[in-house]
């Protein structure tokens, strides 16, 4: 599931020496650490912790997943990408069902109505996003993380939008997500809606 999200390879912008980040695996650990793939390694997989290395961009990829319906799309650093464009590459996650589109989005929501997000409640648009904090080493603080989405007319969870906007923050050693990352994104996310 991570590697149709595009997480373990670059996202293909057009810049050169994007990162690919990592994904580990079973045997990946089983051949580099001589040890077994526990329950425990799942587990802090499937919360963005322990050996997984994802950069920002590729983040924000997979949140545009979900803020479009379930389309990973190519980044580019062109204002406008019509679809007749090849470097425009459209893809429909593979085994993503409108049904997981629906839930991470009420979830990414609930975010910011209820949860660490909240900074985000009051705009007068829909903002849907998720917060993290990113331990490094015992010596340094953790990264503070936000990634998330806005749209300009609709309300819902279930709606879409033509008007949307993807913004990943991310602020080395910064602390906590909800206390750093958000009042950035907060910012852009007004910026943008103007």
């Amino acid at each position: 599931a991570f590697r149709a999200f595009g997480f373990g390879t670059p996202t293909g912008i057009d810049v050169p020496g994007e990162g690919g980040g990592f994904v580990p695996t079973p045997a990946w650990k089983e051949r580099e650490r001589g040890e077994p793939w526990y329950i425990g390694d799942t587990y802090h997989l499937a919360i963005g912790q322990g050996d997984l290395l994802v950069t920002p961009l590729q983040i924000a990829v997979a949140t545009a997943a979900f803020a479009n319906g379930g389309k990973r799309i190519t980044p580019h650093l062109i204002s406008d990408c019509p679809v007749s464009d090849a470097r425009c590459q459209v893809l429909q996650v593979p085994g993503i069902t409108e049904e997981a589109v629906q839930m991470i989005r009420q979830g990414m929501r609930l975010a910011v109505t209820s949860g660490s997000a909240r900074g985000l409640a009051d705009l007068p648009f829909f903002v849907a996003g998720k917060t993290g904090t990113a331990q490094t080493t015992p010596h340094r603080r953790p990264h503070a993380w936000f990634t998330g989405f806005a749209e300009a007319r609709s309300a819902k969870p279930q709606a879409t939008s033509d008007r949307s906007v993807v913004v990943t923050v991310l602020v080395e050693e910064g602390g906590e997500g909800s206390r750093v990352a958000v009042p950035v994104a907060r910012e852009i996310f007004s910026a943008w809606a103007q």
